[in-house]
């Protein structure tokens, strides 16, 4: 990445799009008639929008973005950067209360939306200043000569376009983007990224020289979540791929469609929809593609092996946090991946466990709670001091809250979080590890695939109580029997199981613990 070190990713988003212009570089399937634009027109039509914005936003800094991903997202965006402003890109789907929360304290004033936005999501805090993208576009269309003439400035004179549209160079250590972190566990906490860490992480993953220039990605993954947004778009312009986006990952069937259509190569998604994908392919409906990228939650063993025996593909887990921008490690196709592992650390970035009880530094090997130190690690949460200090140490030390190890092969491992582990009779008990016991129990019985979570509720006699919310109406007490022949310890074996239709999730593609914990605590509590 040929980018200067404090350079403005608006700046090198706009060197990247221009360098390639006849190129394809968005096929858009949310538009009513699936359409493709090249690097150059979407290049022309973001300074556009960008020349719109400046107009109407005067010296407003930081904007919303609630539009799914697609062409309007991603101009809307590209156009921001262009502007010297920071998008804030709100999860629609975590309802008024929390949204209106986070407008209050980031001081949004001008959402950007489109007009079936606001009618699928009337209950939305709307602001009253906002700027309806498909509207805007419109009058670009009807405006196609100004279209041409700036796409032809952008050819000939684009030191001239630079200046003409006040396209920033300088960014650094600067806030370039807002993204909330998924609230999973808790509230959403502001993250903001500069403009080195984003770079600094496109820069990691470039290294990894997976990636061919013109290689066809699906890009459905929100633009609230950071894998859609820093990996999904941001790096993919840098990287020179070609996007093929489908408004949501929930509609598997659409996806599947453009993968077919278009002869995607790469997949970008998270455990939850690409399961769905391989639910709702037929024969060679996915044969194009040659890699499946999954993040932001662990990939079940089951499911990397159905896609590789399936489609055969490469399934490659990496890790990330919204806080690291996000990618920190990522498995590589042959004898550099190792299958269960989130893969080595990427270029830049240390590692360092500490003991989650008494807090002291221990071995990479003997794992514990997972701190990192790079170039892409964010400088702390939005106006909260306290939980920065927390988290980060005065050295630039990150503490995640993972739980993990780094073998001696140099591959990390992720197994679990802090707080899904629960005290049972003074001993420790991983949430985590019971999944994957009971899920191998369930394929090697019955080998049908199932969805489940193990969480807990406390418990006056021992602590806390396990459960088990399952999508598979089981036979509670073969499986006990079962864990028991496996010989797993007998705290560690749930007695309570609950049939439930889905497993709560958030728009990114995360279970949402909260929702998991509320129905536990509900149940136990009646039982």
């Amino acid at each position: 990445m040929p980018f200067p070190q404090h350079s403005h990713l608006g700046s090198n988003l706009f060197d990247s799009l221009r360098k390639s212009p006849f190129r394809e570089f968005i096929c858009d399937y949310g538009l009513p008639q699936t359409k493709k634009f090249s690097r150059g027109i979407t290049l022309s039509l973001s300074l556009l929008l960008c020349s719109y914005l400046n107009k109407r936003l005067g010296s407003e800094k930081f904007v919303g973005v609630v539009l799914p991903t697609g062409l309007g997202g991603v101009l809307a965006n590209i156009a921001l950067f262009l502007s010297g402003r920071v998008p804030v890109n709100l999860n629609f789907t975590l309802g008024k209360e929390i949204n209106q929360e986070i407008i209050d304290r980031i001081g949004l004033q001008t959402l950007i939306t489109a007009s079936q936005m606001k009618k699928k999501f009337p209950e939305f805090p709307w602001s009253d200043k906002g700027i309806m993208i498909d509207e805007i576009l419109k009058k670009f269309r009807s405006k196609r000569g100004l279209i041409l003439v700036t796409y032809v400035w952008v050819l000939l004179l684009p030191k001239w376009v630079r200046s003409h549209f006040n396209v920033p160079r300088s960014g650094g250590s600067e806030t370039a983007l807002m993204l909330f972190t998924s609230g999973s566990s808790g509230k959403p906490k502001g993250v903001p990224l500069s403009h080195s860490n984003i770079r600094a992480n496109c820069k990691q993953m470039f290294a990894l020289q997976l990636f061919e220039q013109n290689t066809r990605v699906l890009l459905n993954l929100p633009l609230f979540h950071s894998f859609g947004l820093s990996l999904g778009m941001i790096f993919s312009i840098l990287r020179g791929l070609v996007l093929v986006c489908t408004p949501s990952p929930l509609d598997s069937k659409l996806s599947v469609r453009a993968v077919r259509e278009q002869k995607v190569e790469v997949l970008l998604g998270t455990p939850t929809f690409l399961r769905g994908y391989l639910k709702s392919a037929k024969k060679d409906d996915l044969q194009s593609v040659k890699y499946v990228v999954s993040g932001a939650e662990k990939s079940p063993i089951s499911l990397s092996d159905q896609w590789e025996k399936e489609v055969g593909c490469q399934f490659l887990e990496g890790y990330g946090l919204t806080e690291t921008s996000p990618a920190i490690s990522f498995n590589l196709p042959g004898n550099q991946k190792r299958k269960g592992s989130v893969g080595r650390l990427l270029d830049g970035i240390e590692c360092r466990v500490l003991d989650p009880d008494d807090g002291h530094e221990t071995t990479l090997d003997t794992g514990g709670v997972l701190c990192f130190r790079g170039p892409n690690v964010f400088q702390g949460y939005w106006k909260d001091v306290d939980l920065s200090n927390r988290v980060l140490s005065p050295d630039g030390w990150f503490r995640t809250g993972d739980l993990g190890r780094v073998d001696r092969d140099g591959f990390l491992w992720i197994e679990g979080r802090v707080s899904r582990f629960s005290k049972i009779g003074g001993e420790m008990v991983p949430h985590a590890k019971i999944e994957e016991e009971i899920l191998d129990v369930l394929n090697k019985s019955m080998g049908v695939e199932v969805s489940l979570v193990v969480s807990a509720a406390r418990d006056e006699k021992k602590g806390e109580r396990l459960m088990v919310l399952c999508t598979l109406d089981m036979n509670h007490r073969d499986v006990i029997q079962r864990l028991r022949d496996k010989g797993l310890p007998n705290l560690w074996i749930p007695k309570d199981y609950l049939t439930v239709p889905s497993i709560p999730t958030l728009g990114s593609g995360k279970v949402d613990w909260q929702k998991v914990r509320t129905i536990t605590s509900k149940y136990l509590s009646n039982s």
